[in-house]
């Protein structure tokens, strides 16, 4: 199906990866102190912060009692997999500049439920994320069939002009390291929400490792948190591109065509399948472009280009609605939101960064 993601200006030139001497250390917690290798790309969210994520501190009890008693430490809530974003003019925390973070003995996590989640070390501040789903704000409650829903909730003990909302339209207020903690926090938050049983007999399982594995008390199986890989693919014949659009997106939305990799299969046989499977196009060299963690719920899509060896489009309407070859001229047009069919990209996905390098012909 096309992907859900959306861009909005061709990106800048990256600059050249910088490498990080380590973390600071959190008081009391021993930390490895091993370079980091950021990896920008501007214009898409969730890529390029670096976070040090600390996996060796996951099972030790000990060094978790520290860091939630440290009074440095900050913790993300999340309502219903939305994440706590700051005011405009909030100063940047230790979780970066966009989120609002709050200490582990707040309030508003009182009674929460579950234990917070380590997410990692940055600025020398312990991160955990902790679900107060169970809160219940006035009002009405977002409406979970829409495509996005805009509305935001404001909790009463959470400092003021702070506001839970959708990530998938703020994703591009955040910076590199915020937007990497939140979805991180997401897709943990969102995991552990549907797989509290044993996929292997059904018990209720219980969380360990700081919320990165869960635990079969019954029958002692194993189970961690679940990434989905998806292809989404550039696919160009000459002066063209191929895009699509599934049943329910909002009116004008097209985005390059997207998929789930299936079980024994490669990214470029995935690529030809999805194309072949949707469009009815043959599909020849295909070539990996970047990959984007996009945590709705739990995906990693994985940006490939391919070159078209047909050009007829039959449309398998399981799939998706539409498909239509799209020249360098009107997706400038499309870019511009001059296009009186097609909309302007949204940015932060990693369609319109595809989209957007392909315009500039950044790609070879």
């Amino acid at each position: 199906m096309p992907s859900d993601i959306r861009n909005d200006a061709p990106p800048t030139v990256p600059a050249a990866p910088e490498v990080h001497p380590g973390i600071a250390p959190v008081e009391g917690v021993s930390a490895r102190r091993v370079p980091i290798w950021t990896d920008p790309r501007p214009g898409l969210a969730f890529a390029g912060s670096g976070l040090e994520r600390a996996a060796q501190l996951r099972g030790d009890a000990q060094a978790q009692a520290r860091m939630l008693a440290d009074p440095g430490t900050q913790v993300l809530p999340l309502w219903r997999g939305r994440p706590l974003f700051a005011p405009e003019d909030a100063a940047p925390g230790p979780a970066g500049a966009g989120l609002a973070t709050v200490a582990p003995d707040h309030p508003a996590l009182r009674g929460a439920g579950p234990a917070p989640i380590f997410l990692a070390l940055s600025e020398g501040a312990a991160i955990f994320a902790q679900d107060i789903s169970a809160w219940q704000p006035d009002g009405p409650l977002p409406e979970g069939a829409a495509f996005f829903d805009p509305s935001e909730q404001r909790h009463p003990d959470l400092p003021a002009g702070t506001v839970f909302a959708e990530l998938r339209g703020r994703m591009m207020t955040l910076d590199p390291r915020a937007a990497e903690i939140a979805a991180t926090a997401r897709a943990l938050i969102t995991w552990h929400g549907s797989h509290g049983f044993c996929a292997a007999c059904g018990a209720a399982s219980v969380v360990e490792q700081a919320g990165w594995q869960r635990k079969c008390p019954a029958c002692g199986a194993q189970h961690f948190p679940r990434t989905d890989p998806v292809v989404i693919m550039l696919i160009t014949r000459g002066n063209r591109v191929l895009l699509g659009r599934s049943p329910g997106w909002p009116e004008g939305m097209y985005s390059c065509l997207a998929g789930f990799m299936e079980p024994g299969e490669t990214l470029e046989a995935a690529v030809r399948r999805e194309v072949a499977e949707e469009t009815g196009v043959a599909v020849g060299p295909v070539g990996f472009l970047a990959s984007q963690p996009w945590p709705f719920p739990a995906s990693l899509m994985l940006g490939a280009r391919g070159q078209a060896l047909s050009e007829e489009i039959t449309v398998d309407p399981v799939e998706i609605e539409d498909a239509l070859w799209v020249s360098r001229e009107r997706l400038l047009g499309v870019f511009a939101g001059s296009d009186p069919v097609i909309r302007a990209p949204r940015s932060g996905a990693i369609a319109g960064w595809m989209l957007g390098q392909w315009l500039a012909d950044r790609l070879d």
